[in-house]
């Protein structure tokens, strides 16, 4: 019993923690805006660690963990395509703010609309993010369930313990509702530090422990030191699909995109960038390594996933607790700025297009965001015993929203894209990624190794060229692009927002 204290009530504090953070720098959104972009009032520090805290879910320890157990080298493609999208983060940071700010974007798929002067297009691209997010979104609370059966030493069973993370996960959406994207801010930050920095000075103890008794880079199983070849069954294209799409597809999920609303300035933003790169570096690159290391543990090639748990449990109770406490934090900032996300965009690109109005007030927002967190809890708990049919879908999801990728990148750096070729790509890649990723669960071979969401990219991108030709559109339309596009060559005066958070 002693050791459930110590377990959930170290989770308890932390949350503790989180929750004062937000009571203490609560304010009142002034408008539906406000509420979604937090008042575009965010300092680099705030922005850096916000997108850490949604780019690196708890399955960093989990999943990516079990992944580098069982395939050794091929985890590094998390870390690889995490410092590419960081680069373009850096790219995206002028047009994504200056027309946010210039027009009151709150959403990508308010900037698609906007790009491409479509509702079709603004629709689409919401419905694609909101489908292929809800699953993620439900393994986000299904994977606090090793959370909270680890630090029950043995008094929760499995159903018992996704019962207490979904009951976790619903509480701590209260304050997402409340404060709307300024409060996800705020407990990125506090979140972040508990995960990543925490996290970081347990990878270093845990690989210490690993080294100094007898799980050293010589113990690893040499097979672990290779990478799928054109020999192997996944063929020689696959780590180049894994590391395009998960480029590409980072910056198409809604919840990673809104992070460059909430930011002061374009300058914020490419300072984030700047920070972010060796952060990902050091902590992935780290947790990478050690779990690696760990992959020579009997206990660990039993269970990979469990890895993080089951090293953590070799030291102690408090070092599991510490865990814990680091996974639930990752979790919850991915978790909260999804349910935030799809919140708004449902309200903001769905419901605001069918009333054909702009939403000006807070409250449908929050509402929203009830709905998705009762929603996901629901299918969470339906859907207990079958993780890994549930994760097939989000791996079909993937597939699906990296389609977003030649709409968005195109429309924003490309000026002869139009809405037909968004509205057409976008339906075309997403069908054929979910058709391929059916037939082809791991890679298409006949691809040389090809994944789903790589192959479908390139019909994707070869349809909406050829509409940008074939449909060149009319002058009226190429001059208003002409328009947005050269509003990013005049210098701007910074803006004089409330310095709120640096």
């Amino acid at each position: 019993m002693n050791s459930i204290i110590v377990g959930y009530g170290g989770v308890i504090a932390a949350l503790a923690v989180v929750v004062l953070a937000m009571e203490l720098t609560k304010r009142k959104a002034a408008s539906f805006s406000d509420y979604a972009t937090g008042g575009r009032s965010f300092g680099s520090f705030f922005a850096t660690m916000a997108f850490l805290n949604t780019w690196l879910p708890g399955a960093v320890f989990v999943a990516f963990g079990g992944l580098t157990v069982t395939a050794g080298l091929l985890g590094f493609q998390g870390l690889f395509y995490s410092l590419l999208a960081v680069i373009l983060m850096f790219l995206l940071a002028k047009p994504v703010h200056e027309w946010g700010r210039a027009f009151d974007l709150r959403t990508q798929a308010d900037l698609l609309g906007l790009r491409y002067s479509s509702r079709a297009v603004r629709v689409v691209s919401a419905a694609i993010g909101i489908v292929a997010s809800f699953p993620w979104l439900v393994m986000g609370m299904q994977s606090l369930t090793l959370v909270f059966e680890y630090l029950s030493f043995g008094a929760v069973d499995a159903l018992g313990a996704i019962v207490v993370g979904i009951l976790v996960v619903a509480v701590r959406q209260i304050w997402t509702m409340r404060f709307g994207m300024r409060g996800v801010m705020i407990s990125d930050m506090v979140q972040g530090l508990l995960a990543y920095g925490l996290g970081f000075v347990l990878v270093l103890g845990f690989g210490t422990w690993l080294v100094t008794n007898g799980h050293g880079f010589g113990a690893v199983q040499p097979v672990l030191y290779g990478l799928p070849g054109p020999d192997s069954p996944a063929g020689g294209l696959y780590v180049f699909s894994l590391v395009l799409t998960g480029t590409l597809g980072g910056w198409c999920w809604p919840d990673i995109f809104v992070r460059l609303f909430t930011a002061r300035s374009t300058a914020t933003i490419q300072r984030s960038a700047v920070q972010a790169a060796p952060a990902l570096l050091v902590f992935s690159g780290a947790l990478t390594l050690m779990t690696l290391l760990a992959s020579s543990m009997p206990d660990v090639a039993e269970a990979p996933d469990h890895v993080w748990f089951l090293v953590a449990r070799h030291l102690g109770p408090v070092a599991l607790t510490l865990a814990g406490i680091c996974v639930v934090m990752a979790t919850m900032g991915n978790v909260s700025a999804n349910l935030q996300a799809l919140g708004t965009q449902t309200v903001n690109d769905i419901l605001g297009v069918a009333r054909g109005e702009q939403v000006e007030t807070p409250r449908a927002g929050r509402i929203a965001v009830a709905v998705f967190t009762v929603a996901a809890a629901g299918c969470a708990l339906a859907l207990a015993g079958a993780q890994a049919g549930l994760f097939v879908l989000a791996m079909i999801s993937y597939q699906g929203i990296c389609q977003l990728a030649p709409t968005l990148f195109f429309g924003i750096f490309w000026r002869r894209g139009n809405a037909i070729g968004a509205v057409a790509s976008m339906i075309v890649g997403v069908t054929a990624a979910a058709v391929l990723q059916l037939a082809y669960p791991l890679s298409v071979p006949w691809l040389g190794g090809f994944t789903s969401g790589a192959a479908a990219l390139v019909l994707n991108t070869a349809v909406y060229i050829v509409c940008a030709y074939a449909f060149p559109g009319s002058a009226e339309e190429r001059a208003r692009v002409d328009g947005l596009f050269d509003r990013l060559r005049v210098p701007r005066r910074r803006p004089t927002v409330e310095p709120a958070f640096d």
